[in-house]
Formats: structure tokens, sequence, C-alpha cells
């Protein structure tokens, strides 16, 4: 599967501290797998790593990582 990674969540990524940004990346480069769960009313999914969410959107063979915020700010 190919990921591909939005400027919106690129940009939420550089501004985390080092060892957050390197333990969700690693989540992301796992994907599908993982706590991951479909958002009600909305065509993305949520993957859950410890405090943060990482909000993408699965077509056939691409997943686009849409976002990335603390528990509280991304929804």
């Amino acid at each position: 599967m190919n990921i591909l990674v939005a400027p919106a969540a690129a940009k939420a990524l550089k501004r985390l501290p080092r060892n957050q940004a390197e333990r969700i990346m690693r989540a992301i480069g796992k994907l599908p797998g993982g706590d991951v769960k479909r958002l009600q009313g909305r065509p993305e999914y949520r993957l859950r790593v410890g405090s943060w969410r990482v909000i993408f959107l699965m077509q056939a063979e691409t997943i686009t990582v849409t976002d990335i915020g603390s528990r509280g700010d991304i929804y």
C-alpha cells in the first residue's frame, strides 16, 4: 500500500517533539494495522497513537494521512 502524507499533516508532525513524531511515523508505517476505527458520519478513519490521533482516508491501494493532532483537538 502507498501512504501519502498531506501538507497539513506533515506540518503538524514537524511541530511535535522528535520522539513523538518518530512514534507516530512508525505507527503510520504499519497502517492499516493498529488501533484503527472508522469515524462516524465521515469517510475517514482514525489511528490512535497514545494521546495522538492520525486521521486518514483509505482507498483501493492508497492511504492518505490528512491530519494529525492531540486527542481533544483533532475531532
